[in-house]
């Protein structure tokens, strides 16, 4: 073999190795490149002695918090109740050193009216700043979405208790953390745990039977722990249009019916739905105004004979298509509800409770909080999630 020869062979290889090893280099790069993920930002680091603070009155907190902590907010990719892509975001806080590879945690932040409640603001009034934390260092990667309508969505009307976009928003932040944790060579483990309280509660119950529904394929709920959710809402209307005591939570029942005569494009003047003056009121001032609190004299006759008597589709429709309670969930669900709940009545969890258990499902429990309303139940809710989940680990 001449030396003409052997060069050009030898050129050849090393041109076929160059393409290999760019065509090798090129689809890790498609691999690692974000579908979700938009954006991220580093906005807090937490020490294990400041942690232990920020839940009060927890007894033997400061066993389960082990590491530092790290919160970064993230900007992703979901959609809003039309389909539309829309921009969302959230705060995702995790150890900073770990020694083992981390179980991924969606926590659903309760209602919140102002921006600065906003997991991903991570001031000392969001959900994600005390319990988010303590649960990151305890060993968790914590994903917070916050929601449509707060943070960079504050534009966007919340779709309160809206059980499909809620669920989609808090899917969607799963995959944006997921390929955080990739980019940014935080190791995870196999295991997916969902919690929240009040409407973290409903809107855990919604993510979960998303997942296990639609999403099997990329994830597996490993257990869920919801608090005090609204999951009957066609129950919870019945109930509403048959008492006839005064609701301290009145405001709240009448957001969850704005937004649903808005989403399913039902357009119906408070005038068809509310006596006055209390629909004008609402008219003039939105929903958190002063009306009155007895259902009996809030809402028209007409109204709550349509609810009553399932005359009325478009709302009954509405209701229905916002039940999470009548399921069958595979991974192992525990309930936790006060008793005493004025707010969101323990009949919501009792109902899903017996629903799921007629469909077969293996391990859902209610773990009933005696005497407990909607906020004094909320400290045995985190001491009893945090247990629950610490035993599947």
């Amino acid at each position: 073999m001449n030396t003409i020869t052997f060069n050009n062979r030898l050129q050849t290889c090393l041109l076929w190795v160059a393409l290999v090893l760019l065509n090798a280099c090129n689809k890790k790069s498609e691999e690692i490149a974000p579908q979700y993920l938009i954006e991220s930002t580093t906005v807090a680091e937490v020490n294990r002695s400041e942690i232990n603070q920020r839940i009060p009155g927890i007894p033997l907190i400061a066993t389960l918090t082990n590491f530092d902590v790290r919160a970064v907010r993230i900007v992703y990719r979901t959609k809003d109740p039309d389909g539309q892509e829309v921009r969302a975001s959230g705060i995702l806080i995790f150890p900073t050193n770990p020694n083992r590879p981390l179980a991924l945690l969606s926590h659903q932040h309760g209602t919140i009216t102002n921006d600065n409640q906003a997991p991903s603001n991570y001031t000392n009034q969001s959900e994600a700043w005390s319990i988010g934390t303590v649960l990151a260092s305890a060993g968790y990667v914590v994903a917070a979405p916050d929601y449509l309508g707060y943070g960079v969505s504050r534009n966007i009307p919340h779709p309160y208790e809206h059980a499909k976009n809620t669920a989609q928003v808090c899917l969607d932040m799963l995959r944006a953390a997921k390929e955080y944790c990739r980019i940014n060579r935080i190791q995870l483990n196999d295991k997916l745990f969902l919690t929240g309280y009040s409407q973290g509660g409903n809107a855990t119950m919604a993510l979960h039977k998303k997942i296990e529904e639609e999403a099997s394929n990329e994830f597996r709920v490993t257990a869920s722990a919801p608090g005090a959710g609204a999951y009957h809402k066609t129950g919870f209307a019945d109930f509403l249009v048959n008492t006839n005591q005064p609701q301290p939570s009145i405001n709240l029942y009448l957001w969850v019916l704005d937004t649903y005569n808005r989403i399913y494009k039902i357009n119906r003047p408070w005038t068809a739905m509310l006596t006055q003056p209390s629909a004008a009121a609402v008219q003039a001032n939105g929903v958190f105004t002063l009306v009155n609190p007895n259902p009996q004299q809030l809402f028209t006759a007409e109204f709550a004979a349509g609810i009553r008597n399932r005359t009325d589709a478009a709302f009954i429709n509405a209701f229905r298509d916002n039940d999470v309670h009548d399921w069958r969930p595979q991974a192992p669900v525990r309930l936790y509800h006060g008793t005493a709940d004025t707010t969101v009545p323990i009949f919501h969890s009792r109902n899903a409770l017996d629903a799921m258990r007629r469909r077969g499902a293996a391990d859902v429990q209610l773990v009933e909080i005696p005497g407990g309303d909607h906020i004094s139940a909320i400290q045995q809710y985190i001491f009893g999630m945090f247990f629950f989940f610490a035993g599947l680990q």
